[in-house]
Order: structure tokens, then sequence, then C-alpha cells
């Protein structure tokens, strides 16, 4: 179950990644907002600390840096690393909790502000029915499945 989270958490980063316009590491949603490469590091810092989770350590450590192509790479390094560790290894006792909590949830939040910042850089990204997704652990890079059902407008908008 752990392995499947990791890989919805690659999908759904990799469809917000995938395409984003020129210039769109460096957008500037407001003076106090972190900029998309900014938050792109920080997902990779995530995974770095969520394969020291898998190993029985609690060790972070903040390496990003400001160039959109090796911070998007990193991410997808450091999921890739972290899903090789779920499938090689007993977890120790707690992990698997902390993992949750902890860095995959922070990063899912991260994927949802990133794909927010790309409707407001006038590249947003088309909404979808997750749970028809054709999401398989161990598929953790950056080439996912196109999507089964995406939509346009609002499903969550009431119908009159």
């Amino acid at each position: 179950m752990l392995r499947h989270l990791v890989a919805t958490l690659a999908y759904r980063a990799a469809k917000v990644l995938r395409d984003a316009p020129p210039g769109f590491g460096g957008f500037q949603a407001g003076p106090a907002a972190r900029r998309p490469v900014h938050i792109v590091a920080h997902m990779a810092d995530l995974m770095s600390w969520a394969v020291s989770l898998a190993h029985g350590d609690y060790v972070w450590k903040a390496e990003g840096g400001e160039d959109w192509a090796i911070e998007v790479a990193r991410f997808f390094d450091g999921i890739g690393a972290l899903d090789r560790a779920l499938d090689n290894r007993a977890l120790p006792e707690g992990a698997a909790e902390k993992l949750i909590q902890g860095p995959l949830a922070d990063a899912l939040t991260h994927v949802g502000q990133l794909a927010m910042l790309r409707g407001l850089a006038g590249a947003p990204v088309r909404p979808e029915s997750y749970a028809r997704a054709d999401i398989v652990a161990g598929r953790v890079g950056p080439a996912q499945s196109p999507p089964v059902r995406e939509f346009d407008g609002d499903a969550s908008a009431r119908k009159n």
C-alpha cells in the first residue's frame, strides 16, 4: 500500500510538472509565495528525508537549487530511491506512519500548490478522475500512463 501511495505521488507530480511553460520555475505569485523551483527542490529534499526514514534514520538536509530541470530530476531520482528502499526491506517500527504523516503528505500538498501555481501562471493542469488513473506500484519516474479520464471545469461545482 505504501508503494502505491508513492506511485500516486509520482503520477500526480508528473502530471503537474509535465509540459510546464518556459520560465514556470521562476513564476512569482506574490512577494511571500515560494517560486515553483523552490517547491520542487523542497519536494526533492522530502524524498531524501523519506529514504532516511525508511532506513530507520531521521536526517533532514535542504539541498535545493535554482535550476528547474535539475530539481525536477532530483525529485524523481529521490522518489525512485524511496520506492527501491520500500521494495527491498522491512521498515523499522513506526517508519510507515512517519513516512505518511511527514514527507509523503507534505509532498502531495506541494503537488497541489504547483497545480494552483500553474493555473495562476496561465498554464492550468486539466482535472481528471484520479481514482481511474493507471497507477502502478514501482512506476515512479516522470514517464507515466496517459490520463484515463480528464475533464474540463470544476467537478465540485453545483449543477443547476
